[in-house]
């Protein structure tokens, strides 16, 4: 009789966790880890990292130029790339409208920046002044070579952020909104405020 009653236990165990398996939703773009720590999405592209040239590349394919800054070990980064980088709506848009380089704050991979210094990636985001992971770079189709990427950006994104903050952020840049009079901030509360109708 014993027997049989851990069996039915073993068994309803056995029943929920499948059923809680096939009852999870399963990200459809989730994101690996790469050998240097970091998170890789199928959207990156591995560039040797001169960026006047993944800008150039970037405007031919009628894309803008979207610079990640991350760092092994970022949880703040782990978050966009499992929680917020998956979404499909989110994914879709950054492969259709982004071309999109990760630099890493503690690499060694040399990055030549849009004045024509070569260094390591951690020099040059030292040089950028770029302090916390994540941090993403926006950039307007051109860019005059005698300045650095950190005067250049259009729009930047520090942090970590929720699904709606990221996907307006991105419309606000392929909009070009940083262009106009509407700051990014009203733009995201007018975004809100139209959801809720």
């Amino acid at each position: 009789m014993r027997i049989l009653d851990q069996t039915k236990a073993l068994f309803i165990v056995g029943a929920i966790c499948l059923g809680a398996l096939v009852t999870t939703p399963l990200a459809t773009n989730a994101a690996s880890v790469g050998d240097d720590g970091l998170h890789k999405q199928t959207w990156m592209r591995d560039t040797f990292k001169d960026l006047r040239e993944d800008l150039e590349e970037a405007t031919a394919e009628g894309k803008r130029l979207m610079v990640m800054i991350e760092q092994r070990g970022c949880i703040y980064c782990k978050k966009m790339h499992e929680e917020i980088y998956p979404i499909p709506e989110i994914s879709n848009f950054i492969e259709e409208n982004f071309f999109v380089v990760q630099i890493n704050m503690f690499g060694d991979v040399e990055v030549t920046d849009f004045d024509g210094t070569t260094m390591s990636e951690k020099d040059i985001v030292k040089k950028w002044g770029v302090l916390f992971t994540p941090t993403v770079m926006f950039f307007g189709e051109t860019a005059p070579e005698s300045k650095p990427a950190n005067q250049l950006v259009v729009a930047q994104m520090p942090g970590a952020f929720g699904k709606m903050t990221t996907e307006d952020m991105l419309r606000w840049v392929v909009e070009k909104g940083y262009a106009g009079e509407e700051s990014f901030q009203k733009y995201h509360a007018r975004m809100i405020a139209s959801r809720k109708k």
